[in-house]
């Protein structure tokens, strides 16, 4: 047994974790371009989001399912249709995150 296995790794930060999930929910483009739509109209149903993109209602749905379980955009049910809007607190602290994130690890002088 190595001393390496000795160690115990730290846990991962909470933080971190939120930062990665809302990273890997954007890691689709059709998931960027809902994020931009729901984001410039307010307020929208997945019907809206399929009329401006090609893709299947059913498609767009599992999009905005991964969104909204990552934290990007807020689900509110209503009688006929489901509304979402970005929530944009959310947007910024992923933001500040990314930011922090990428401070440190150009922080050295080979960056």
């Amino acid at each position: 047994m190595s001393m390496l296995e000795n160690v115990e790794r730290p846990m991962l930060a909470m933080d971190t974790l939120a930062l990665s999930a809302k990273l890997a929910a954007l890691a689709h483009p059709a998931r960027i371009e809902i994020l931009r739509y729901v984001s410039r109209s307010g307020c929208c149903c997945c019907k809206d989001v399929v009329g401006q993109l090609d893709l299947a209602q059913s498609t767009v749905s599992q999009h905005l399912k991964i969104l909204v379980e990552a934290g990007l955009i807020r689900f509110s049910p209503e009688k006929q249709r489901s509304r979402y809007e970005v929530d944009r607190d959310a947007l910024a602290g992923m933001s500040s995150a990314f930011t922090g994130l990428l401070n440190t690890c150009c922080a050295s002088e080979s960056c």
